[in-house]
């Protein structure tokens, strides 16, 4: 029991790092969703109205110029500060104004986001649509209105998207210590090579004072002359 309790006790402190974004234009859609997802221990939610927001928060500005000239209005420390943003599932309703949840699901499979899962929503069950948006890269299509267990089957996806980005976090961390590790001998080399040349310019030193030169033996000009 006490191993079953540890084991539950580990996934909800996972759960917790977890961070949805969450796309609906229909607010009592995102609000629903948003406690659904809270309700099953996922803490951190992120809400927007449209496929545009998305987009934007999710720093795909560059992509965003070809289709719509509002990305202008972005500043680029706003774009260097939504390229940190950690996300692990992207939900998204699939009938929006502008544009539609399948085509912010083709953004973003043929973004730098492609490897995190998206899930589509939709209040109408067309298997045409289902099956476009599955074959498009979408990991789940649920049906309207949202229940805590359509939200239950989401945690698997969730998991590996984390899992994933523990993975990258650790391979960055050996890459910075490779780097400061090399940089670190780089600069014992070089003291030791200054060491060495400081030891080579004494030991000169040493020997110099040790055997001075010999002092002049022939008689100085004025010697000769007051000699003759």
């Amino acid at each position: 029991m006490e191993l079953k309790a540890a084991d539950v006790a580990e996934v909800q402190q996972i759960q917790q790092h977890f961070h949805v974004l969450a796309v609906d234009d229909s607010l009592i859609d995102r609000k629903l969703l948003e406690k659904l997802l809270r309700i099953s221990s996922c803490e951190a939610v992120t809400c927007v109205e449209s496929g545009d927001k998305a987009l934007r928060y999710l720093g795909l500005l560059d992509d965003l110029d070809k289709f719509s000239s509002s990305a202008a209005s972005f500043s680029s420390p706003q774009l260097s500060h939504q390229q940190e943003v950690k996300v692990n599932l992207i939900m998204t309703d699939y009938c929006m104004p502008g544009m539609t949840g399948y085509d912010l699901l083709k953004r973003l499979k043929g973004s730098s986001w492609k490897d995190i899962p998206v899930v589509v929503m939709s209040s109408e069950n067309e298997p045409s649509r289902i099956h476009m948006c599955l074959e498009e890269g979408a990991e789940e299509f649920l049906l309207k209105p949202l229940q805590l267990s359509d939200v239950k089957k989401l945690e698997p996806h969730l998991q590996r998207s984390l899992s994933r980005s523990s993975t990258e976090i650790k391979e960055e961390e050996t890459v910075e210590i490779g780097i400061t590790n090399s940089d670190a001998i780089d600069d014992e080399n070089s003291t030791k090579e200054e060491n060495n040349k400081n030891d080579n310019n004494n030991t000169f030193s040493k020997r110099k004072a040790a055997n001075p030169e010999p002092s002049e033996r022939r008689p100085k000009l004025k010697e000769l002359q007051a000699a003759v």
